[in-house]
């Protein structure tokens, strides 16, 4: 996880609608605390600091250490609910973090090793499915990423999650199926050097001889046809 962030708050003692727009009113946020086996707990946070956090681009991967009343109350952020013409920020959902307890996280995905893989100095493109992966954490072990080793990949090959190797303390939250993470696609002019029995060696467009081409992203769609092709 990214380094543990602080949010000064104070407590709030009615909730409801029109408590909630006097606070924002006044340039508060209403927020609430909730997990552990304790009661809900209502906060507000001034808006400036929270938006300050937001603008980081990390915040819901961060943990974040609410200080209220004298005391450090280490949170999760789940949830930010956005005014929906101006996007400022009108309430905040933090999770409370419990010794032995467990959350549900998104984890980005790193590839690493692209110049080992075959597929991509031939030109091949990784196609990312995934650029995160939910996972189901101890508290105290979050990753801040999950690196994939591409070595020995070649155009056509997929990525599972049931290759990576998940840190202690981790496991995935979707265990119904073996999803793609990531495909290992040719690029058009690969694809037509090798229909016309062009040499192998043949890189993508405007690509020289070794070159790794750039990571593109792509949709699930693009995992499921590729998939449907190795099958056939």
């Amino acid at each position: 996880m990214s380094d543990a962030l602080t949010l000064p708050a104070e407590a709030r003692e009615r909730a409801g609608k029109g408590a909630s727009r006097a606070l924002r009113r006044e340039g508060r946020v209403p927020a609430v605390i909730y997990g552990g086996k304790e009661e809900p707990t209502l906060i507000h946070v001034e808006a400036k600091e929270l938006v300050k956090q937001l603008d980081t681009g990390h915040f819901m991967n961060s943990i974040v250490e609410i200080e209220l009343g004298g005391k450090k109350i280490k949170t999760l952020p789940k949830d930010v609910s956005l005014h929906p013409v101006n996007d400022r920020p009108e309430h905040v959902d933090f999770f409370r973090m419990v010794k032995g307890g467990k959350i549900e996280v998104s984890v980005p995905v790193v590839f690493t090793n692209e110049e080992a893989s075959p597929g991509l100095k031939k030109g091949g493109v990784l196609n990312v499915v995934r650029h995160e992966l939910e996972l189901v954490c101890e508290n105290d072990k979050i990753p801040g990423e999950i690196e994939i080793d591409v070595t020995g990949k070649e155009v056509g090959d997929s990525i599972h999650i049931s290759e990576v190797t998940l840190p202690a303390g981790s496991e995935s939250a979707i265990t119904d199926r073996d999803f793609t993470i990531a495909t290992l696609v040719a690029p058009s002019a690969l694809k037509k050097s090798e229909t016309e029995g062009g040499d192998e060696d043949q890189t993508g467009e405007d690509m020289e001889a070794g070159e790794t081409a750039a990571t593109e992203q792509g949709p699930d769609a693009d995992a499921a046809e590729e998939q449907e092709d190795k099958s056939e």
